[in-house]
């Protein structure tokens, strides 16, 4: 990474950090966010990370005793430190937007030195410091490439390689995409090298199930998939009564995507939430078969080829029937 150097040394010479990265967290989301908090406190300096909204139940383990102040239950807060801070690090999004109006509004109005971290296609030109590398499975891996071109690898710690650890298993379906490189195995080496315990990290992460969790999941895949034989693609969908009926909490119905496109013969899942007046849509697929573009044209979204985003304000039963009408255009029989 050619911007690591200037990269720390805009680390040592600011007075106030933040870090910030996209709306709904992630595990790479919070994964990176939490390595350079880490990193930063490695070199002697402090920060403090400001997300858009809270960070989901089963992901808080690995914050520790890290405080991430969000925009939705600290609006002022938040506002207050990114006005002061002289160096923003922007990780695992692109784009502005991708805060949320508000905050996104609040960080193209600041001041200080943006750095950008990020994996996704096509960024927008709204930092100083831009590393955009989309080859690359997932931004907590990059993190560990900041780390070791910048010739600091000597701070490395389980600190700062748990969150990588993370970061880069929930990024590639727990190292099964095809993102994975032989670098990313190399770097997998070298965390557990220094400590990472990668059972604790799967165990934490997925085996600390709510029952309302599995509960809600089970309907969801008995009652509410539907397979298009023909094209290969199956769709999942749930209501916002649904969510409320089974005690719904962020992070109940992450991965649920995948588990649809494990079924045999299926090569494209996209999953439906209603939330409000808007419907969240999830699009994953295998292969060569790419979902980004329908995602970018049709749903106000994007995303990876694989891997995709979008959104719809027409309604669950619309949306859904919407995107019906849209597979033979984008998928072979």
């Amino acid at each position: 990474m050619k911007e690591a150097v200037q990269i720390v040394q805009e680390i040592e010479k600011a007075s106030s950090i933040v870090i910030t990265s996209h709306r709904s967290p992630d595990g790479d989301s919070i994964g990176s966010s939490l390595a350079v908090y880490h990193f930063i406190e490695a070199l002697g300096k402090k920060a403090q990370i400001c997300h858009p909204d809270p960070c989901p139940t089963f992901l808080n383990w690995v914050k520790g005793d890290v405080d991430i102040v969000d925009y939705e239950n600290s609006p002022e807060e938040v506002g207050k430190l990114m006005d002061e801070a002289d160096l923003i690090f922007c990780l695992d999004y692109n784009g502005a937007g991708r805060l949320g109006n508000e905050m996104g509004d609040l960080l193209l109005k600041t001041s200080g030195k943006k750095v950008m971290i990020d994996h996704h296609l096509n960024p927008d030109d709204f930092v100083d410091i831009p590393v955009s590398e989309p080859s690359v499975c997932s931004t907590s891996q990059l993190i560990f490439e900041l780390i070791e071109s910048s010739g600091r690898v000597d701070v490395l710690n389980t600190k700062i390689g748990t969150p990588i650890y993370l970061g880069i298993m929930t990024d590639t379906g727990s190292f099964r995409y095809s993102s994975v490189a032989p670098r990313t195995h190399e770097i997998l080496s070298k965390l557990l090298q220094v400590g990472v315990q990668h059972t604790d990290v799967h165990e934490q992460t997925f085996d600390n199930n709510r029952i309302d969790k599995l509960r809600l999941r089970a309907h969801i895949i008995a009652e509410r998939l539907e397979l298009i034989k023909d094209y290969h693609v199956a769709i999942i969908s749930v209501t916002e009564e649904e969510l409320e009926r089974f005690n719904f909490i962020k992070g109940d119905t992450e991965g649920l995507v995948n588990v649809a496109l494990s079924i045999e013969g299926v090569n494209v899942a996209v999953f439906f939430t209603e939330k409000g007046e808007a419907v969240k849509i999830s699009f994953r697929s295998k292969g060569d078969i790419a979902v980004n573009e329908l995602a970018s044209d049709h749903f106000d979204g994007g995303g990876h080829k694989n891997a995709a985003g979008g959104i719809s304000h027409d309604g669950l039963v619309d949306t859904i029937n919407r995107f019906k009408t849209l597979i033979p255009n984008y998928f072979e029989v």
